[in-house]
């Protein structure tokens, strides 16, 4: 065998929980892996988006140090990939969730869905991945694409059209959606959200995540201008607000025993 199919397969790591209870369902192990290219101006997590940063950890030693929690999964629990942005590191994800399903654990990604394309080689390498994913986790940050631009540097285009694909081939998705006042709260747009997600077959939850200030002293100690200096964390009435336009309380599939 060649030596370089004896390199293992590594991949940058921005931080670990061990008993996740919000990014999938039940208790989870959860990676965060480092870098994104997105910027959005609410980012509570500003320091994990240079690639270059992070702890490098082998496929092979992160499955190890999971699988010491598993008896705290039970039937729903398992191991939660977010980031950063996961999809920006496709060969540690496939390598990884590869592995990770061969033990019959319950997979479940976390995404902005940023680097999504159809085009080869990313496409033919996320079709794999989608052989080990039990549940993707996407964000969709703001419908309206200008708008979008403004709050996050890029299009959301490919990011509605990922959502389009993963209902397409019927794969289970929980939608999240960061509200943030002035940008993503207007009404107008939760309406042409609600009726995006309501076009998708695949959604089993929506989630509205109100926008928090505590991430800020990450900006500063970054030496970067806090983006959102001045608007104030999202009040209940409008999240409450959200949660009734965007017909959360429907969503309840995520409930049912697998």
């Amino acid at each position: 065998m060649s030596e370089q199919y004896n390199q293992p397969v590594t991949a940058r790591v921005y931080s670990q929980e061990s008993f996740g209870s919000v990014d999938g369902p039940g208790v989870r192990f959860v990676i965060f892996l480092q870098g994104c290219a997105m910027r959005c101006k609410f980012c509570h997590n500003a320091d994990s988006w240079d690639m270059q940063k992070g702890e490098v950890y082998s496929s092979d030693d992160l499955l190890k140090r999971a699988l010491r929690f598993r008896s705290y999964w039970a039937d729903k629990g398992g191991i939660t990939i977010s980031g950063g942005e996961p999809l920006l590191q496709m060969d540690f994800l496939l390598d990884f969730c590869r592995k990770a399903k061969a033990q019959g654990v319950n997979i479940t990604i976390d995404t902005s869905g940023n680097p999504f394309t159809r085009r080869k080689p990313f496409f033919s390498k996320f079709q794999e991945l989608l052989n080990y994913v039990d549940l993707f986790l996407l964000d969709i940050k703001e419908i309206n694409d200008e708008t979008h631009r403004d709050l996050t540097g890029y299009s959301n285009e490919n990011i509605l059209d990922l959502a389009r694909y993963l209902s397409e081939i019927g794969k289970p998705v929980w939608i999240r959606h960061v509200l943030v006042p002035e940008y993503s709260d207007k009404d107008e747009d939760l309406k042409k959200l609600d009726t995006f997600i309501r076009s998708l077959k695949n959604v089993e939850r929506v989630e509205v995540l109100p926008y928090h200030t505590l991430g800020v002293f990450k900006w500063k100690e970054l030496g970067l201008e806090y983006p959102l200096e001045g608007i104030d964390p999202s009040t209940k009435e409008r999240i409450a607000n959200a949660n009734e336009l965007l017909h959360t309380a429907e969503y309840t599939k995520y409930l049912e025993e697998k």
